[in-house]
Order: C-alpha cells, then sequence, then structure tokens
C-alpha cells in the first residue's frame, strides 16, 4: 500500500473521488481531522476531534464491474473486526457493514465506485473508526457509539492502528478479488451479532422486519417475514 496523509479534509472519499485519475492504485488517503464525513445512504459521519482516523481505501481491480467488489465493504468489515480483536475487545458486524461493540457503534464503512463512459475507473472504499474519544462527545450522537480508546481505558495509538489495518488488508485482498464473499463467509458469520434475531430493515424507501435468518454465499441477507423469504443485497438493518 501506498500512503498519502491530509492533515485535514472535508472527506477523504470525497477528496478520492475527484482526484482519482491522479492517484495510483492500492493507495491510502488519511486523516486525523475530517470535518464533514459521510456514511450509508448520506448520513453524516460525526467528527469527534483529533485522534480517530478517517481513511479511505483507492482500489483499481479492473475496468468492468465484478460482482466481487460489491461485498469489499464486507471485506473490510471482517478485516477490521481482526484487528479490533487484538485490542481484547469484542466487536459485532451489523449487516452489512457497521461494527459495534456492546451494542455501540464504533466503525462504519462506505464504498462508492466512480464510472466513466462505462467503465470503472476505481472503488473508494472509506472507513471511520473511533479510536480516541469522550463520552461527552459520543453522547452528541444520534445513536449509540463507542470508541475503542474508552473500550480499554487507554489512548490508542492512530499510526499504529492505521499500520495494523492495512496490513490485514493487504494480506487476503488479491484473493478476495478472485473469491468473494466465500473466503470471508465464516469469518463474516461468526462475528454477525444479528443473525436469528428479529430484526427490521430498511431497504430504499421500505422496512422489512423478520428473522434475519442466515447470509448467502454471496453476502446477503435472508429475511423471513411472515414465512415469506426476501434475499436482500442491499439496506440497512436499523
Amino acid at each position: 500500500m501506498k500512503f498519502q496523509y491530509l492533515e485535514e479534509i472535508d472527506s477523504t472519499n470525497k477528496y478520492a473521488r475527484e482526484n482519482l485519475k491522479l492517484i495510483e492504485d492500492k493507495t491510502v488517503i488519511y486523516t486525523f481531522k475530517q470535518t464533514a464525513g459521510r456514511g450509508r445512504l448520506q448520513r453524516k459521519w460525526n467528527y469527534l476531534g483529533q485522534g480517530n482516523l478517517y481513511m479511505s481505501f483507492v482500489l483499481k481491480p479492473g475496468k468492468i464491474m465484478m460482482e466481487t467488489y460489491s461485498n469489499l465493504t464486507q471485506y473490510l468489515c471482517v478485516v477490521l473486526s481482526q484487528v479490533f480483536e487484538e485490542y481484547g475487545v469484542e466487536p459485532k458486524i451489523k449487516w452489512p457493514n457497521d461494527i459495534l461493540i456492546d451494542n455501540k457503534k464504533i466503525s462504519g464503512i462506505l464504498a462508492e465506485g466512480v464510472v466513466e463512459q462505462n467503465k470503472l475507473e476505481g472503488i473508494v472504499l472509506g472507513v471511520g473508526v473511533n479510536l480516541n474519544a469522550t463520552k461527552e462527545i459520543l453522547e452528541e450522537i444520534n445513536q449509540p457509539a463507542t470508541s475503542l480508546n474508552l473500550e480499554i481505558g487507554m489512548p490508542i495509538d492512530c499510526e499504529k492502528f492505521l499500520t495494523k489495518l492495512t496490513d490485514k488488508f493487504c494480506l487476503m485482498y488479491d484473493k478476495f478479488i478472485e473469491e468473494g464473499f466465500l473466503l470471508i463467509k465464516d469469518n463474516y458469520i461468526r462475528r454477525a451479532g444479528f443473525l436469528n434475531k428479529i430484526v427490521t430493515v430498511r431497504v430504499f424507501d421500505k422496512e422489512l422486519k423478520g428473522i434475519a435468518a442466515g447470509i448467502t454465499d454471496k453476502g446477503a441477507l435472508r429475511l423471513i417475514e411472515n414465512n415469506k423469504e426476501h434475499v436482500l443485497l442491499i439496506g440497512d438493518i436499523l
């Protein structure tokens, strides 16, 4: 991986998209001060102060969009969970790619493809990680949230966390591009905190409620609603 550090930026994903042609494949854009980040479904990603990690992987695996690429967020979710576990915490995945600790969000992931003239120019895979935050700042967020320093009771070295994450991401990335979700399915399911529970899933402007019965070989959620099975490739568990 190559690295590009930004002292301050509104959004690493936005910067990566706008400068994609100038950025090499397998480059990490990162900052510890992101002022206007966003998550899935245009949600705002709150800035928690210095000492937290905001980064985007710039990936250029090919000019044709492959099915495997849509699972890159889930791949990163597993990798990130493994890094958290090295710090002695027990992360749980909320489908498709949020990470929770004790039912409180600690990380979110957003992937954006850039297509020009029907050709894939690249994928920007962004992630925000709460590493060092105060309880007071986290209480201002409109959903339960936590940070790694609060979970383990000591400050986190952001550079060291970044290195652990990128090293682990690179370890299986090429193989994942070839094999897809099946490569990580067992690891993903082992950390899935939503399976066999009643959940509500938002798909665009529609909500479905049922039992999260399983995950398919392609990373889709199997939802049983009134004895009817839905196989959801997109959506968010609320």
